[in-house]
């Protein structure tokens, strides 16, 4: 998430009341999460066992709760809670704004593009030319839409991530500044949940095809030209790179790639990475033609033994 100027050190440690490590002018463009962090960028780690990664990660400045060596060219915010600090940060440079209107009056809508009744579009949305949004659309803050796109009924873009720490008394939230961005010729089906990044963008990319009751992830980027069948669910920070074919009740862990051009057969639980170009089935995954044969010879074994 990018800041709206550049700051520095010292002025996101006034706004945190944190003590920091390193030039007070040191200059500070936004903040991300590990996986999309970029120089210039706050990250903020945790867990000891994580250190290593923030410390040689592309950010900037590393929001961290211990006292560590500083690596060279970088910076440190110490806090007793990151998590709860980031937070901070979320709420300072990306705060909510409660609409007035169903349709904003900071959103921009394209030439020819056709808002049905009960639409809500949210603050800064930009939406294309040449689309239909269905009725009962809700369409949350900064979302991006392209051109040529279809939006079905009940459909909702730019929930928050499910993302949370637990905590002695409960769980508490990560908060939600990134986007949802969908691109050029894209459908998305009935009652399909696409949830914004923490801090970066969810992606779809152009002329992919979503039915109706699918479930997209924070942070997850979805390639050009896939398919993706009813009531899958895709967790967050998923890559599913292009024409990728996905059937019907398929789960996918967090933080895996589905390789380009593969095909994810119906029911199947995607628990790891996969190379693109074969098809897989089954739970956990596997080529479906090595599946198959495995759940005949099991079936041929136990009618064998009942025989016995």
């Amino acid at each position: 998430m990018d800041f709206n100027r550049t700051y520095t050190l010292k002025e996101v440690s006034q706004i945190l009341q944190c003590q920091f490590i390193g030039d007070e002018n040191f200059l500070i463009k936004g903040i991300n999460e590990i996986h999309v962090v970029r120089e210039g960028d706050i990250v903020f780690v945790d867990h000891p066992k994580y250190y290593d990664k923030a410390m040689h990660s592309a950010a900037s400045v590393v929001l961290i709760n211990k006292i560590v060596d500083c690596p060279e060219g970088k910076a440190l915010l110490i806090s007793e809670d990151p998590f709860r600090d980031f937070n901070k940060l979320t709420i300072h440079f990306n705060p909510f704004i409660a609409s007035k209107n169903s349709i904003s009056d900071t959103a921009i809508i394209g030439e020819n593009t056709i808002i049905q009744p009960n639409v809500f579009i949210g603050n800064n949305v930009k939406i294309g030319a040449n689309c239909v949004i269905h009725p009962n659309v809700s369409i949350y803050d900064n979302s991006v839409i392209g051109n040529n796109v279809t939006i079905h009924a009940n459909t909702v873009l730019g929930a928050d991530a499910f993302y949370y720490k637990k905590r002695p008394t409960g769980f508490d939230k990560l908060l939600s500044g990134g986007r949802v961005v969908i691109e050029d010729h894209v459908d998305l089906g009935a009652s399909c949940t696409i949830d914004k990044g923490v801090t970066g963008d969810t992606t779809i990319k152009e002329g992919t095809k979503i039915d109706n009751q699918v479930h997209v992830g924070h942070d997850t980027v979805i390639g050009r030209k896939c398919l993706i069948a009813s009531q899958t669910g895709i967790a967050g920070c998923v890559i599913i790179e292009d024409e990728v074919t996905i059937w019907g009740q398929v789960g996918m862990n967090s933080g895996i790639t589905i390789g380009k051009g593969a095909i994810i057969l119906g029911q199947t639980g995607v628990t790891k990475s996969v190379a693109g170009g074969k098809t897989y089935f089954g739970t956990p995954i596997a080529e479906s033609r090595e599946k198959l044969k495995e759940m005949a010879a099991i079936k041929l074994f136990l009618k064998d033994k009942k025989n016995l």
